[in-house]
């Protein structure tokens, strides 16, 4: 009797290819469907489509749907897209991502095999399209990318490609999975040459791209003031993104109701309009002059807040593991195993629970845990221990200054994971 396969081993077992003409009539059929839905409009700086030979492409990752942004105006060009090793776990996504020859990253932690099938696909005169921040954006801007981007777009020695997706953020925030459809633009340019990559370090190549990639789709908007489908509750969720009072200073006091945030206790807030310009009630009223100005001001106090010897944020958890023999159904990102607590201070993260039924724990130290994944919206995160995926859900909304703290922890104790050094 053979021995029953695993998810695990069943995607670790493929060996990817350039994709087929599938990925062309997916295309064709999104051209149709969602361009005029999302009113998306592109530029070509340089047309780079009709190059032959392999190359790597790179974008900003504003939404959950820049692969239609990025991959649509490429075509009849086929591109082997690289997406988190977890959503080939989803049952609505796994069978696409198998026709499309999607290749599978664990995020924020190492993972030969997806070099190992992107240097594959490259030897097969393929394309592959990678967004080095590693997750959609939280805020609405860019987060550096991720620890390793440098070294591996030198080891290639291949030309690189961009995007740069403005309008994607307002179009499919991260604090509410509704869609706003209003206006997306997509620029498209040579980003380096083989001879320039020689003679940069991983490190200068990393700056590069940070700041060629950078977008502020908030910023953005104030000039352009685009007008975006938020509906009657388009603040729905934003408390989970800005949790601090600019006012009274104080955390997880911001409420959101219709188009208004809020805060409970000083009664701080303003109305969202439809071009996400956030107006205060009144005059007595502390409203940064956009939402990513208010999440960096939020950024500074728990940047302060982590200097402290003793700090400590507990949270009592649901662990979320992917299953072994199946495949999430309904859209789920884990399935709920166990409980306990999960505590971050100066040393790292620490769960203490159960698992399976079981006793479980694990530590994982600052130095080796930059960030977070999350795979919808901030009701929940998740990382790797060891190469296994755990999810966290808290009973409580901390999900982002979980991940504040863990990033800003994570760069005091000299973490490699920094900061941007431009101004931005």
């Amino acid at each position: 009797m053979s021995e029953r396969i695993t998810v695990a081993q069943k995607i670790k077992g493929r060996k990817i290819t350039p994709p087929g003409g599938i990925y062309n009539l997916l295309g064709g059929v999104w051209r149709a469907f969602m361009y005029k839905k999302y009113n998306v409009h592109y530029e070509f700086k340089k047309d780079f489509r009709k190059e032959k030979g392999p190359y790597i492409m790179i974008s900003n990752h504003a939404s959950r749907l820049d692969y239609i942004f990025t991959g649509v105006p490429m075509l009849p060009v086929r591109m082997n897209y690289v997406a988190g090793y977890n959503e080939f776990h989803r049952s609505h996504l796994a069978g696409v991502f198998q026709l499309l020859h999607v290749i599978p990253k664990k995020n924020f932690t190492p993972d030969s095999y997806a070099i190992r099938e992107i240097s594959r696909v490259l030897h097969k005169e393929g394309k592959v399209m990678i967004f080095p921040e590693g997750m959609s954006s939280i805020s609405g801007a860019n987060q550096p990318v991720a620890i390793g981007t440098g070294k591996f777009i030198k080891h290639f020695k291949l030309p690189v490609y961009y995007s740069v997706i403005k309008g994607g953020y307002l179009t499919s925030p991260k604090y509410n999975l509704r869609d706003r459809c209003g206006r997306i633009e997509v620029t498209f340019d040579q980003l380096f040459t083989p001879e320039q990559l020689s003679k940069l370090s991983p490190e200068e190549i990393e700056d590069i791209i940070n700041k060629a990639i950078y977008h502020d789709d908030y910023a953005w908007n104030k000039q352009m003031k685009y007008h975006y489908d938020i509906g009657e509750n388009g603040a729905e969720d934003l408390e989970d993104l800005l949790f601090w009072c600019p006012k009274c200073k104080k955390q997880h006091v911001m409420k959101t109701k219709g188009n208004t945030i809020f805060c409970t206790a000083c009664g701080n807030g303003a109305t969202l309009t439809d071009t996400y310009e956030l107006i205060p009630f009144d005059d007595s009223c502390v409203i940064p002059e956009t939402q990513t100005a208010w999440f960096q001001m939020q950024r500074e106090v728990i940047r302060e807040e982590v200097t402290a010897e003793d700090f400590s944020l507990t949270a009592r958890v649901k662990l979320g593991i992917l299953p072994e023999y199946y495949l999430l159904k309904n859209q789920a990102t884990s399935e709920i195993t166990g409980e306990g607590t999960l505590t971050l201070n100066r040393a790292g993260l620490t769960y203490d629970g159960t698992k399976g039924g079981a006793p479980f724990s694990f530590h994982l130290d600052s130095v080796d845990l930059p960030t977070y994944g999350m795979c919808t919206d901030l009701s929940r995160f998740y990382t790797f221990y060891q190469g296994e995926f755990y999810e966290f859900y808290p009973s409580e909304r901390v999900v982002e200054k979980f991940f504040l703290a863990t990033e800003e922890i994570h760069r005091l104790n000299g973490g490699r994971w920094q900061d941007f050094k431009f101004e931005k």
